[in-house]
């Protein structure tokens, strides 16, 4: 099928979008808007970045792509699109024969239905469909905000002993139930991320990254390895703390004799209530439920008034704006 068909095709799809439609690219995750759509070009414009004047997506570069996807028979790999051509493959996904494929992180052409990068919502106004999520850190973070607004924590020397007690037991529990949470979605995010490219959201951006961890092969090999190489192997060979400590064990000799040693003391969680924790995190929820009238009206307005202080204190720049800034250095 000729390109100028499937452009067209395209075209007419765009066209239909309703104004207000949100779509968002498959590797930075950066959502657009489609503000003009003409023969040679198509006008988008970010919704999460400090730019107002629109961005043209070129016909002949769609054309480029198209060849290509058409080209590969298991699709086109997104990783090998250049800089800044992430729109492109999501504009694309509109036309009722092509699809991305973020799990693979391609994009294909299909016969038979396919989905798009339409996002059914904007996040920033959907919030009708706000539940009570069954985790606990959620709950445990419920009681470490109604510890928090109930003592003046600004002055901890102040604070009674069992008011400090609580307030550690909340802030382990949270920091621990956080941290669980927080390793779940890294390992989903994982899957979404290509190429060291930033994905943004409205609070922050991700990366995908490499860490090294280095352990050494058998003793033995590496010993021979080091001497093949023209390495004595005295020179390696250092002393071993398991070692020493077994040695310890069956000798009169006591730590201070091997060891510098240097103590310090530190708080440690003992133990938790859970039924007290549950008792006092039902009455909130009570609390919650049964607030009505004026009352509600102004526990609304706070909450607004919150959400917008949040949404200033953590508005920033994307990676790709900030990378360009910064003369293009990481």
């Amino acid at each position: 099928m000729p390109f100028s068909v499937s452009w067209h095709a395209l075209l007419d799809e765009l066209d239909e979008l309703p104004e207000e439609a949100t779509l968002i690219t498959p590797l930075s995750h950066d959502r657009f808007r489609v503000t003009d759509v003409q023969e040679q070009r198509v006008v988008i414009e970010f919704l999460d970045r400090d730019i107002d004047e629109g961005r043209p997506l070129q016909r002949d570069q769609f054309e480029t792509l198209y060849r290509r996807i058409t080209d590969e028979q298991d699709g086109f790999d997104l990783d090998r699109l250049p800089p800044d051509a992430d729109p492109y493959p999501a504009v694309l996904s509109l036309h009722p024969r092509f699809e991305v494929d973020e799990d693979r992180g391609v994009i294909t052409e299909k016969e038979g239905p396919t989905t798009s990068q339409l996002l059914d919502g904007d996040p920033e106004t959907d919030t009708d469909d706000r539940t009570e999520p069954d985790l606990d850190v959620y709950a445990d973070a419920l009681l470490l905000i109604d510890a928090l607004e109930r003592h003046e924590v600004e002055v901890l020397e102040e604070m009674e002993t069992d008011a400090l007690v609580n307030l550690y037991t909340l802030l382990s529990d949270v920091q621990r139930n956080a941290n669980d949470l927080r390793q779940d979605v890294a390992n989903v995010l994982l899957n979404r991320l290509h190429h060291d490219r930033p994905v943004s959201g409205p609070f922050g951006s991700v990366q995908r990254t490499t860490r090294r961890n280095r352990s050494l092969k058998d003793d033995e090999e590496v010993l021979a390895t080091l001497e093949d190489a023209g390495i004595d192997r005295e020179r390696v060979l250092g002393v071993d703390r398991d070692k020493v400590d077994d040695a310890l064990a069956v000798t009169e000799l006591s730590e201070s004799d091997v060891y510098d040693i240097e103590e310090s003391e530190y708080v440690r969680k003992a133990e938790v209530d859970e039924e007290r924790k549950e008792t006092r995190l039902q009455g909130l929820k009570d609390q919650l439920a049964a607030t009505e009238g004026d009352e509600a009206e102004e526990l609304r307005e706070e909450i607004e008034e919150l959400e917008s202080r949040i949404e200033e204190l953590t508005e920033f720049k994307s990676g790709a704006s900030f990378h360009t800034r910064a003369g293009g250095e990481p």
